[in-house]
């Protein structure tokens, strides 16, 4: 109760905090631990079965994941994203029907990213310590916005590629498709690793895709052993947008644009764009890790996914993809014909 992380919700909360304290102390939730290790972010979630009646209007029938407490000590590295894909992985996981929380209405930041998400304002929740905003999203409704329907997958009338991404970037660039045998120490606390919206950047005309498409990530090999099986599909991410070197002014512009997103400092942001005529750049969401990756073997062998044309950018079909989305063990909810 000391900890300083502690003061905000004391504050907060001056009614209540310490006895909601002792009431979960035994209980288990996420937490974000810093470089120096310190308590630095805890997200507590519950599930409840509605109605629920303690908000006006009342939630409906049915399985919800509670937010019942988030904190986040922001550093400016896009952690709240992180920490939202983890309440939404959670919820699907679990089978829930949908998700809420409540939050005072000082919290605007925190609001305007729930909401960015497909949360919405459904209710007001009356506590001793004032009225709360109870923001609320269902997982079985969609808005037809790629962002606000997150991490959902529409695959009617899109097409869908299989990336190539080098062994050095992808884990920091996704960060729960690290493999097994991967240093968990590789994922730190930056705007790339933590972010929601990645960006790639190539030489290859990434400019084939479109807006909605998806994009099967392909973690090449690490010459430990046969690409056969060392190269593996690990996630798939849905396309935002695709530049390229013309759409900026300057290098200025590129690094801007791009460093939030990608693996690459700004000093190698800008020497790529100073010293390639050819230069594109896909900015991304990160809206599924295989629960099994997938083996460039079988990739060829049971999703039928051809030698050539090379798998640097290569398009699938269909039958293709959904094959892959199979192996990987891809729960079926997210999934949206």
């Amino acid at each position: 109760m000391d900890d300083p992380f502690f003061d905000s919700l004391k504050r907060g909360y001056p009614n209540s905090f310490e006895q909601w304290f002792a009431r979960k102390a035994d209980q288990e939730l996420y937490i974000v631990i810093d470089d120096s290790k310190r308590l630095s972010g805890m997200i507590y979630l519950k599930e409840e079965l509605g109605p629920i009646e303690d908000v006006v209007p009342n939630l409906p029938t049915g399985r919800w994941l509670k937010v019942g407490t988030l904190k986040i000590e922001g550093r400016g590295t896009k952690l709240g994203e992180r920490v939202l894909k983890k309440i939404l992985d959670t919820a699907i996981s679990s089978r829930m029907g949908g998700i809420y929380m409540t939050v005072f209405d000082v919290h605007a930041d925190l609001i305007q990213l729930f909401e960015r998400y497909g949360f919405s304002k459904h209710s007001t929740k009356k506590t001793a310590d004032g009225h709360e905003i109870v923001l609320v999203r269902k997982l079985d409704q969609f808005k037809g916005d790629l962002v606000a329907d997150y991490p959902f997958i529409k695959t009617h009338n899109q097409k869908s590629w299989l990336l190539a991404v080098y062994p050095a970037y992808h884990s920091q660039l996704l960060p729960d498709s690290i493999l097994s045998n991967e240093p968990r120490e590789i994922l730190r606390d930056v705007s790339h690793t933590n972010t929601i919206h990645k960006a790639y950047i190539g030489k290859i005309p990434l400019n084939r895709m479109r807006r909605g498409d998806a994009i099967v990530i392909y973690r090449t090999t690490d010459g430990q052993g046969p690409a056969f099986y060392r190269s593996v599909a690990t996630s798939i991410c849905i396309v935002e947008e695709v530049k390229s070197k013309s759409d900026f002014i300057d290098a200025d512009h590129f690094v801007s644009y791009a460093e939030p997103h990608s693996v690459f400092p700004s000093d190698q942001l800008r020497n790529q764009f100073e010293t390639n005529d050819r230069l594109y750049i896909t900015k991304m969401m990160y809206n599924v890790a295989f629960s099994k990756r997938v083996t460039r073997g079988r990739l060829l062998e049971e999703a039928q996914v051809s030698e050539q044309p090379r798998w640097d950018l290569r398009e699938l079909t269909q039958d293709q993809l959904r094959a892959i989305i199979k192996m990987g063990n891809v729960d079926a909810r997210l999934i949206v014909d």
